[in-house]
Order: structure tokens, then sequence, then C-alpha cells
């Protein structure tokens, strides 16, 4: 029999873990991230002194079969005077990951932003996303999961959605590249 796990929102899903094939850790990784919530000081939201604040996860199956729970949105910041975590101008994106057989696909919400504010970097191994206006920041370094060849990197934004497709390298290692800006679209 499936056990019951205690919910990290405080109410009832009325299903057990097993339902749905959550592995053992997803409702201990939601717990975690609510419990950092709580220690941040959000008067500078309530007073204005701070624009917005999102804040969110996403979970899905991963390549495995296995959930991975991802943080994104502001995230809290150094502590102040009072012991309360500040939160963060810099925003993490939603990202997702999309592998096909030739090319990985990464798509990342990043609204309120000109393609021209948005700069990229690819690795072989990584994709790094960085926005930095007086409107907005966003910071995001992404592993992704298998060798690319950051060289054939092409990227398109429209309607806040940036969406950057890069070769897989071939099952024979090729030489390492070296990080290069990605050109959007």
């Amino acid at each position: 029999m499936a056990r019951k796990r205690r919910n990290p929102f405080g109410f009832g899903f009325g299903f057990d873990e097993d339902d749905f094939g959550f592995g053992s850790n997803i409702f201990e990784e939601m717990e975690r991230m609510m419990k950092g919530m709580r220690d941040i000081d959000f008067e500078d939201i309530q007073k204005g002194n701070k624009k917005s604040f999102v804040w969110g996860f996403n979970a899905k199956v991963g390549p495995e079969g296995k959930w991975e729970v991802e943080e994104f949105g502001n995230k809290p910041g150094v502590e102040d005077k009072r012991g309360r975590k500040t939160i963060s101008e810099e925003r993490e994106p939603l990202v997702d990951i999309i592998e096909g057989k030739d090319t990985i696909t990464v798509i990342a919400e990043v609204p309120g932003v000109s393609k021209g504010d948005i700069k990229l970097k690819g690795s072989e191994k990584s994709l790094e996303i960085e926005v930095d206006t007086p409107s907005r920041k966003y910071h995001k370094k992404i592993s992704l999961p298998c060798d690319v060849k950051s060289m054939t990197a092409k990227a398109n934004y429209k309607n806040g959605v940036l969406e950057v497709t890069i070769e897989r390298v071939e099952k024979k290692k090729e030489e390492r590249e070296a990080g290069k800006r990605i050109k959007i679209d």
C-alpha cells in the first residue's frame, strides 16, 4: 500500500504519492522550496519598493523516468539586519529543454525585454541566459543533457519566449569548443 505523505502546501491533495508515479522525494523537494519562501521579507513589495515578485516551480518527468522539480523566478537574496532574506531583483527564467535526435532546443520565458537586451553564451555543455536592464534582470546557466556544437546555435525571441536550438555532438568526441555569443534573430 502506498504511503501517505504530508503535503508541503498544508492542504490535502487526496492522493497517494504512487498514484501519479511521484518518486519518494518530490514532496520533500517541494517542501524544501516552500520553507525557503517563509524566510523572505515581503515588506518591500507591500510598501511598493519592489515592482514585482515571481516565484514558482516546474515539476516534470526527466529522461530517466524520475520526477524533477525546478524553481524559477526571484530568488531569496542576502539577509537584512533583522535576519530576514531580501528579494533578489534578478529572476531565474522558467526553462524547458527538449531533446531531439539531432538537436537540443532550450525554451526560456523572459518577458518584458527586447531581443537586443538578451545575452546568450553557449559552450559544449551549457547555455547561459542573461538580461540586465533597469526594469528586468534575468540570469540562468543551464547544464545541457549532452554535448552540443555551440557554433551551430540559432536563437529566436518572440512574445517573451526565447528559443535556442543547438546541434548535438556526434558520438565521436569532437574538439572542445570555447564559449561564444549567440545572435538572436
